[in-house]
């Protein structure tokens, strides 16, 4: 029977769009989910993370009040997939104040939109909000607690947290301030002292307004001249609260491939079904989960590959994370006995539900095809390599050692239910603590080396990140005139030691080309080049010759940077006044990124 729903996932983000519109808020695009100015992160994992450069002070060409949805990829988290609400791929509903207004009209807007008939409807009695309950270096947010109040809300619905629940900033410091958070109330408090930072289940998190109201500095809070308001709604979170559903698989977005999904299971295990019971209701019990890992790495496969700026696997960087992505998929695909070509179809089925909300995924959809097959077929060969590695292990042990269980996930790719299955059905035990430690330690190792990469939020103003970031722009400039017209940016990441600069083009360079393409961008260098930008339409910036990737990605109004006539290109991030200040360009390394890119890392000395 097909399930109805209060509100559905299109119906939300236009509610949004409409409701912030109707307050002046000028509506933004979503931007890329491969960050163009950010070089912290691989991925956009904030709604707020395109918008830094604003945040910290830049003006925004379409104007103080914005809102807009964001599709964001957040991999930290990939071990809880599987559970009720975490997804790689999301959507995040936002709004901002840049320096307009503040609290007391935010907390208005949101409790409009949360009760008005006209928009969510929602009966006050069955909300629930926070608000910062204050310490040594920030007073108790009595201001937001009032505007609340002034809107009807109880004493025993509101609740006073401390930082760690209602507190928003970066430990490196940077804007900062208190937050109020709105719940959905699910169902009665667990104890007199149950709070919605009770994990009981009782409070349901539905929306956040983040009030920036501090710098954060090594002297301590300094207040900012001109606060700004960051607010954020999870569209599946608020989905799953909306509709009072269980999980996030239950939303409409998922429900075309969870059937798609649930046939094919049930067609390649008839026999198991019809014979044993039993096992029939454990495999059905494992199913939830794998078929829910299954479910969310296709989907954010889809939506990474489907993005204006396209992303293939591959064993570095973005393209490693979707490549982990697409091979976790097929690892749960084999063992609930399916075919790779399910996954296709599944694809399919994302495809067509997000093409009216992602134009770019309907114009993907080939690629988006053609990659995960390649994929399949590559990976199919190393899972079947890591079933003969079992088979090895148990023709020798009579035990699977949490090391040996550590390798068949690390190397091949097998989930620990996987080989605790495979080993159960030999009659093995599998030393699942052991696995515990290696993958605990394996664990820590990776949030160390990616702490950088996976941070998140506000980016970095470091003057070497900067001086990278604008000399990518002179390295663009070069390729184009030593290799021809048509280069294309297709990623970069910048630390404060060197840039990486991924382009298209399908062969190698030669060292006359680098050389050349080197000696080019040092020479503008000296030249002493003055850099300035400009604000101008889309049409403006294509007819003056503005390189960059246009789309979705800057909006209507563009900012165009220009360094004297040498280069001319569309970008939102930090950038040097003058190219003097650069130092010495140097190219380290040229090489493959993937089909049809090549990568070049360089530094400044």
């Amino acid at each position: 029977m097909e399930r109805t729903y209060k509100i559905t996932a299109k119906e939300l983000r236009s509610m949004w769009l409409r409701f912030f519109e109707s307050k002046n808020h000028a509506i933004i695009k979503n931007s890329s989910v491969v960050p163009q100015d950010d070089p912290t992160v691989l991925f956009t994992t904030a709604g707020m993370q395109p918008l830094v450069p604003y945040l910290l002070g830049e003006k925004h060409p379409q104007g103080t009040r914005l809102a807009n949805v964001q599709t964001c990829i957040r991999t930290g988290d990939i071990d809880d997939i599987g559970d009720k609400t975490h997804c790689t791929g999301f959507e995040m509903l936002g709004s901002w104040s840049l320096g307009d207004y503040f609290k007391k009209e935010a907390i208005a807007f949101s409790f409009e939109f949360l009760t008005s008939p006209q928009w969510l409807n929602i009966p006050l009695e069955n909300l629930a909000f926070t608000v910062f309950e204050g310490n040594a270096d920030a007073p108790r947010d009595e201001v937001a607690a009032t505007a609340w109040r002034s809107h009807g809300v109880k004493d025993d619905q509101l609740f006073y947290l401390p930082k760690k629940e209602n507190w928003w900033g970066l430990e490196t410091g940077g804007p900062c301030g208190p937050c109020s958070e709105m719940f959905i109330v699910k169902k009665p408090r667990c104890s007199a002292k149950c709070t919605p930072a009770c994990d009981c289940g009782a409070y349901v998190e539905i929306w956040n307004d983040v009030f920036m109201e501090y710098n954060k500095t090594p002297n301590g809070l300094v207040p900012l001249e001109k606060p700004n308001i960051d607010t954020g709604m999870g569209l599946e979170r608020a989905l799953i609260a909306i509709n009072g559903l269980n999980s996030v698989y239950e939303i409409d977005t998922f429900q075309n491939a969870l059937h798609s999904l649930s046939d094919a299971v049930a067609i390649a295990n008839e026999e198991m079904f019809r014979t044993s019971p039993e096992q029939t209701q454990l495999f059905q019990m494992r199913f939830i989960k794998q078929s829910r890992i299954i479910l969310d790495h296709i989907r954010a496969s889809c939506l990474i590959m489907g993005d204006m700026v396209k992303t293939v696997p591959s064993n570095s960087g973005r393209g490693y994370v979707l490549r982990r992505l697409i091979r976790r998929a097929l690892v749960q695909a084999r063992a609930l006995k399916i075919s790779p070509d399910v996954l296709l179809v599944l694809a399919g089925k994302f495809i067509e539900e997000y093409q009216d909300s992602h134009p770019h995924i309907k114009e993907n959809r080939g690629f988006i095809l053609i990659e995960l097959e390649k994929e399949f077929s590559k990976f199919s060969k190393t899972l079947e390599q890591g079933v003969r590695e079992f088979e090895k292990l148990i023709s020798k042990k009579k035990q699977i050692s949490g090391v040996d269980a550590f390798r068949l996930f690390d190397t091949f790719g097998f989930p620990i239910e996987i080989t605790k299955e495979m080993a159960r059905e030999r009659g093995i035990e599998v030393d699942e603590q052991g696995f515990n430690v290696a993958f605990e330690e394996h664990r820590k190792k990776s949030q160390t080396a990616n702490a950088g990469v996976n941070a998140g939020g506000m980016a970095g103003n470091d003057p070497k990140i900067t001086n990278l970031h604008t000399a990518t722009h002179l390295l663009l400039a070069a390729l184009n005139k030593v290799l021809g017209k048509g280069i294309e940016q297709r990623g970069s990441n910048i630390t404060a030691e060197r840039l990486r600069f991924d382009f298209s083009f399908d062969r190698k360079l030669e060292k006359e080309e680098l050389d050349k393409i080197e000696k080019l961008v040092n020479e503008q260098i000296k030249k002493g080049l003055k850099i300035s930008f400009k604000e101008m339409t889309v049409k403006e910036a294509k007819a003056k010759g503005a390189i960059g990737i246009f789309g979705d990605k800057y909006g209507e109004i563009v900012k165009v940077y220009s360094m004297g006539d040498f280069s001319m290109e569309l970008c939102g991030g930090p950038h040097a006044q003058n190219t003097k200040d650069l130092g010495t360009f140097k190219i380290q390394k040229e090489e493959a990124s993937s089909s049809g890119v090549r990568r070049i890392k360089a530094t400044l000395e």
